[in-house]
């Protein structure tokens, strides 16, 4: 039955993008609402860095596990309980009564989180096959990369508006929305009975969990204090003992051979970089025109347009290019042109002009990921055999969360505790130099293929990460 399978697959895809809006509508909104949250819950720059990162930890340690639970267990199957947990944790999160509550329900969110974008990817691999499956794709990155543009402004409305409370508690109607999609729908094809590799999930959410608490907890404790030495030491020891078990084990969670590749390696010591630079950038802007440069949260939402914007109207244009004459000068120039753009921000002095001071350098900051996005997902990828594809993705978007966990932890270290001026000017000093970083090891590391041109692939934009 053509038109029962059509329809049956046009669901699937109504799922798929939904699933994924909802975790990268939830990564765009919450920036623009953490003075509020600060204000309101008290905690300071701390609470605010553990509202963003609570959620990129579980996210970032167990998205490579969701992969072989979908696997295993049946993709809807966990895409639902991935929604449920989603639904439930965003009203925990609305209902916070401290910042604990708070942190408590983010890292669940994220533990969530981890189910949908790797299940809602796999739907589509599934459902569509060649040059369906490229559109479906496309369709999907389209769809929800418009999260990174109503993210800001519909976080900027509620919070001035009405409460930051309503940033989570709106996540309720496409949870609902996407469950009732999936009613009518099963899972169809074998399942593949893969090991899980629970004790590398644990070592990693251990191993991230200890040094990103002593990060961000030295800057009120000091380095001595043995609340900071403790999980330091424990946890720099079970990453040890990650990276070892991963290297032994018969199904590892993320197997260390796929790092032999090597525009594989270079590309994820790329991403690392990169990525540690957009959070902490991002971070430190929305921060700082809310609570420094007394923008409300509604003008904080527009200033940030320039990033998705560029991306949605560029990086096809730069993939194509990419493709045509190989990634490595769009992932040199590309980090270099966003170092640009955060140079440009030092300039800013009381009172902040808008026009001259803040927008020509995040414009070139949305300029310059769109030249780098497209083709360092093509590089990574295309340095894989096509059966490695999944895994090496995931291996990818869990770099890009850990690198924006870590650096968003360091705020606090590099800003001197506060993102005043004099702290915004220091971390934008240290986004350009994370990105200056990335130009060079993509110059000195990223090799271009010799035959087949290399166009784009379906991976999140950026701004939407969880920070996406």
């Amino acid at each position: 039955m053509p038109g029962t399978k059509a329809n049956r697959n046009t669901r699937l895809l109504a799922v798929a993008i939904l699933s994924s809006f909802v975790a990268f509508l939830d990564g765009s909104i919450v920036t623009v609402a953490l003075p509020a949250i600060g204000t309101e819950l008290g905690g300071g720059l701390i609470t605010q860095q553990w509202t963003v990162n609570a959620y990129l930890l579980t996210l970032g340690a167990l998205i490579l596990l969701a992969g072989s639970l979908s696997d295993t267990f049946g993709r809807l199957r966990i895409l639902r309980l991935g929604l449920l947990g989603f639904g439930a944790a965003s009203l925990a999160c609305a209902l916070a009564w401290s910042p604990a509550v708070l942190i408590i329900a983010r890292a669940v969110q994220g533990m969530a989180g981890a189910l949908l974008v790797p299940g809602s990817l796999a739907l589509i691999t599934t459902a569509y096959r060649d040059e369906a499956r490229a559109r479906a794709i496309g369709q999907w990155t389209a769809w929800t990369g418009t999260a990174a543009i109503i993210g800001p402004l519909l976080g900027g409305v509620l919070v001035d508006w009405a409460s930051w409370r309503w940033i989570f508690a709106v996540n309720v109607l496409p949870v609902t929305a996407t469950l009732l999609l999936t009613s009518k729908l099963q899972d169809t094809g074998r399942l593949r009975r893969t090991s899980l590799d629970l004790p590398g999930a644990l070592l990693a959410v251990a191993g991230l969990a200890g040094p990103v608490y002593a990060l961000i907890e030295q800057e009120r404790l000091g380095w001595a204090d043995p609340a900071v030495v403790v999980p330091l030491v424990a946890g720099t020891a079970a990453l040890v003992l990650f990276f070892l078990r991963e290297a032994r084990a018969p199904a590892p969670m993320m197997p260390l051979s796929l790092f032999r590749a090597r525009n594989f390696r270079y590309g994820n010591l790329v991403t690392a970089a990169a990525y540690g630079a957009i959070s902490l950038g991002s971070f430190a802007v929305t921060v700082f025109v809310q609570e420094a440069a007394g923008f409300s949260a509604i003008e904080a939402g527009f200033i940030s347009l320039p990033l998705p914007v560029a991306m949605l109207l560029f990086s096809t244009y730069f993939g194509k290019l990419s493709g045509r004459y190989g990634p490595r000068l769009f992932m040199t120039a590309g980090p270099a042109i966003c170092g640009a753009g955060f140079l440009l921000l030092l300039t800013v002095q009381p009172p902040v002009n808008l026009l001259t001071e803040l927008l020509p350098g995040l414009l070139l900051f949305g300029v310059g990921l769109s030249v780098m996005v497209a083709p360092l997902t093509a590089a990574v990828l295309g340095a894989l055999r096509g059966e490695e594809a999944g895994i090496g993705s995931a291996v990818n978007n869990a770099v890009s969360r850990v690198a924006g966990l870590v650096a968003v932890a360091l705020v606090g270290t590099i800003s001197g505790g506060a993102l005043g001026y004099a702290g915004f000017r220091q971390t934008a000093l240290a986004t350009a130099g994370l990105f200056f970083a990335a130009a060079v090891i993509a110059l000195l590391g990223i090799r271009n293929p010799k035959s087949a041109s290399v166009g784009p692939s379906g991976q999140e934009p950026p701004g939407s990460s969880p920070q996406s």
